[in-house]
């Protein structure tokens, strides 16, 4: 979060906080509810909250807490309405992207929580966000997860070894031939100038 907010990649309002004292701050700095307490550590949707209301937020504060976890409160952005934006980005392109929404009553649209999938069409300014975002990591591989708001889109996630079967599927692209296709250009090497019949050192 910290790279994203140097290179201003646009985000949810996000916060983390170390001292139980400073609960109220928290939630204050990322503002009203409803909110998103997540922790660092999860996968798949895995130990992902929505919290309806401020006491619902302090709850499972205090109860990440009391697991010693690692966590971060996030605004929750209510106009994605539980749909995202998946980008793949291999080299300097993004090869493919999906629309991931979430199943009947569930906020959160990772496909193995019974979320579906659908090929989608981004905007230039989705294109640039995705890559901006791989390029702030280094990555040539790299799963972008996006957020469809009012104030333009926000990166959720950065994801240094996506999944490739969902968006292969959702888009119709062959996504590990594109990364195979990008390695071998990588590795290739340089083409050898060769001199003219005939050249001297001294040409």
């Amino acid at each position: 979060h910290q790279l994203m907010a140097r290179h201003r990649i646009g985000m949810p309002n996000t916060a983390f906080a170390s001292s139980p004292k400073d609960t109220d701050s928290l939630i204050k700095l990322v503002g009203t509810a409803p909110l998103i307490v997540k922790l660092l550590e999860s996968t798949q949707g895995k130990g992902v909250v929505l919290a309806e209301t401020k006491k619902a937020a302090q709850s499972v504060i205090d109860a990440f807490r009391g697991l010693r976890a690692n966590f971060l409160v996030q605004d929750f952005v209510k106009e994605a309405a539980g749909e995202d934006i998946r980008c793949l980005v291999v080299g300097n392109k993004v090869v493919a992207s999906m629309k991931r929404t979430g199943a009947e009553g569930d906020f959160r649209s990772n496909l193995h929580r019974g979320g579906t999938a659908q090929r989608v069409r981004i905007t230039r300014t989705e294109r640039e966000t995705a890559l901006k975002a791989a390029r702030a990591f280094n990555l040539n591989l790299a799963g972008v997860d996006l957020l469809r708001s009012e104030t333009g889109p926000k990166v959720l996630e950065v994801n240094s070894s996506p999944g490739l079967e969902g968006i292969e599927t959702a888009s119709g692209k062959n996504v590990a031939g594109l990364l195979y296709d990008e390695i071998e250009r990588r590795v290739r090497p340089a083409p050898v100038r060769r001199r003219r019949a005939g050249a001297q050192a001294g040409d």
